[in-house]
């Protein structure tokens, strides 16, 4: 039987991922200077304001309000019309030492036997629906406000666009699970006030509004949409038809926006950030937390795991969760779901043996494994932490209490394919 499934995602410049990309950002600097530092840093950004709390122990120093206005600048809000803009707003910090109970658990005289940061459960997920295993809906929401942002920086066109948006998109499946074709797209994007009314009644106020959604529906048509179209492979394109359904700014205007319409939190996209509802997720956020921390260490070593068994062709689609105790190294269970569709004769049950046997799931070996102990989390926090392009980077931080530092590092060490032929192997 058919059925339709919807994602969504935001925009780098949504309350909640300003406050994912100012944690990131900070996390960053700290573990340049300091790669073995412990980070717990989370963000409010509201009107006018940043608060900044958490626990984190380190040896070095980072001037968190300087780091804030960069990351709230680079996003785009700079004017004061905004309500907040990186150089006015309020930078408030809160942030303590680590508790001694939780660095006792974690640091071991052997550092593989580094123990888990915490407690929980993380999940990976990958299927074959695209070219990078990831979920379709989830795919095109993010490339819809990626590139809605680069329009919004090159500046040439659709110049009154600000940096808030929301996209959701909706695939409408065949009997057989795959992808018939794009059912619906939804795009919200904050707006510069660009047609005035006439007077000052409701009336002219009502028709003001819809021609501004209008202008900016026919851009997205006429702009938009082709910029996408030619980004995605061909098989994709044709599921592009005459029938699609988009709605765009719904509400019919979208001028108050970013930290002035919503308070942002750290943490609180974290479907989005995931496999937008695909799979499963085990409720524990990534921006702003240090690879001892399984939430963001053990979900991406899970990812990378789907990842590769996908590819290697073990299965279509594949759930992998791994779960910790904290203070402990090795993952309490590994639990291998395959929906029915392994290429090998063995249980899931087994497959999950196997997975145990091919990887090293403490924690040490993980942040081993996927170079984890890098300042290489600013990127992760916008657009999604799964489903991007491995890359090797310069970075380069500076400081007003230590020397200039050049780094070489890379990104999204969790999408790569390194694996397939261990896997096959083991599979036999």
């Amino acid at each position: 039987m058919g059925y339709l499934f919807t994602s969504e995602s935001v925009s780098e410049g949504h309350p909640d991922k300003v406050a994912d990309q100012i944690s990131d950002a900070i996390l960053d600097k700290i573990i340049a200077y300091d790669p073995d530092a412990k980070v717990a840093c989370e963000t409010l950004v509201t009107t006018g304001q940043t608060v900044i709390a958490g626990e984190i122990k380190t040896n070095t120093y980072v001037d968190v309000q300087q780091i804030a206005r960069e990351v709230i600048n680079e996003i785009g809000y700079t004017k004061s019309e905004y309500m907040f803009d990186g150089n006015s707003c309020g930078v408030f910090s809160a942030i303590h030492e680590q508790s001694p109970d939780i660095n006792r658990g974690v640091v071991r005289e052997d550092p593989m036997e580094q123990g888990a940061g915490d407690q929980g459960m993380m999940f990976g997920y990958a299927c074959n629906e695209t070219d990078n295993y990831m979920p379709l809906s989830l795919e095109l929401a993010h490339l819809l406000l990626s590139e809605l942002a680069q329009i919004r920086k090159e500046g040439q066109l659709m110049g009154y666009l600000r940096p808030d948006s929301k996209s959701q998109v909706t695939i409408q499946y065949g009997d057989n699970g795959k992808p018939l074709r794009i059912h619906t797209i939804v795009i919200s994007t904050q707006h510069d006030d660009f047609i005035r009314p006439a007077n000052e009644t409701p009336e002219a106020q009502l028709k003001a509004d819809k021609a501004m959604v209008e202008w900016i529906k026919k851009d997205i048509v006429d702009i938009l949409l082709p910029r996408i179209k030619a980004k995605l492979p061909k098989r994709v394109q044709a599921l592009l038809d005459k029938d699609l359904i988009l709605y765009v700014n719904p509400t019919g205007k979208f001028v108050i926006g970013g930290p002035h319409g919503d308070t942002g939190l750290t943490g609180r996209k974290i479907i989005v950030d995931t496999y937008g509802g695909k799979g499963a997720h085990g409720g524990g956020a990534f921006s702003g937390k240090d690879p001892s921390k399984v939430d963001r260490s053990a979900a991406y070593a899970a990812r990378h795991i789907a990842k590769n068994m996908v590819a290697a062709g073990i299965a279509d689609e594949i759930l992998i969760q791994i779960s910790y105790a904290i203070g402990i190294a090795k993952p309490v269970g590994i639990f291998v779901n395959t929906y029915g569709t392994a290429k090998v004769n063995l249980s899931d049950e087994e497959i999950a043996r196997k997975v145990g046997e091919i990887f090293d799931l403490r924690p040490k070996a993980i942040e081993e494994r996927l170079k984890l102990r890098n300042p290489i989390y600013r990127e992760t926090a916008a657009y999604g932490h799964m489903g991007r392009t491995p890359q090797v980077v310069k970075k380069v931080f500076t400081s007003c209490y230590w020397p200039p530092l050049e780094k070489e590092v890379e990104l999204f060490t969790w999408e790569k394919l390194d694996y397939i032929d261990q896997i096959k192997q083991a599979f036999k």
